[in-house]
């Protein structure tokens, strides 16, 4: 975690990080349709504050946190030069400190599958903590079958590994009602594949 930490650090202070590249199709789409209406927000691992400030400027009460203070750095300035209003906050999704109450709409774009084992369990947790009964939570993960070298590297370096398909299932089900709303798989890259879900909150209201 430590040194991932650093590697976001370096990547919002002194590069531009290959991620920034806008709000995100199936959140705008989910928003511009009025799939998700105007509530209270959090995007969970703000980055480089696009999301975040999507929602502002589409009347969102929007909170943004990321554990990267140069990321919330990144946002505050970004956010200021938008015009818009959003509670930028440091803390760490896997130990939240900062952060409290709960949300009606909760957005992550790549966190969760960035996460061991052990902190995806931590991670969970605290998303219960921030969300009731019919909360909607936009979740975009790397998902993809691996091939048995890539089991064997990840055994032999441990940490974290893309999701497995099933595996936001098994782990959201028993809380979430869940959507499957993207799946894309590549033929190349680093990345063979990706999904975006959009979840509800099971409970009475």
């Amino acid at each position: 975690m430590a040194t991932m930490k650093l590697f976001y650090d370096w990547m919002y202070r002194y590069s531009r990080a290959p991620w920034d590249l806008g709000p995100r199709k199936e959140l705008v789409e989910a928003v511009e349709s009025g799939r998700i209406q105007p509530c209270k927000a959090i995007d969970l691992g703000c980055g480089t504050a696009s999301n975040a400030i999507f929602l502002a400027q589409h009347g969102f009460d929007v909170t943004g946190t990321d554990y990267s203070p140069a990321s919330i750095a990144l946002c505050q300035q970004r956010g200021a030069a938008a015009g818009v209003t959003v509670n930028w906050i440091e803390d760490d999704l896997t130990d939240l400190k900062r952060v409290h109450g709960s949300f009606d709409f909760l957005v992550d774009w790549g966190v969760y599958d960035d996460l061991t084992q052990p902190d995806r369990q931590a991670y969970l947790r605290n998303v219960l903590l921030l969300t009731h009964a019919h909360s909607r939570f936009l979740i975009y993960v790397h998902q993809w079958s691996l091939r048995w070298w890539e089991k064997s590297l990840h055994r032999l370096i441990g940490g974290m590994q893309p999701m497995q398909p099933g595996e936001v299932e098994a782990d959201f089900s028993p809380y979430f009602t869940i959507e499957k709303i993207t799946e894309r798989a590549f033929s190349s890259g680093f990345v063979r594949g990706e999904a975006v879900y959009l979840m509800t909150r099971k409970g009475e209201t």
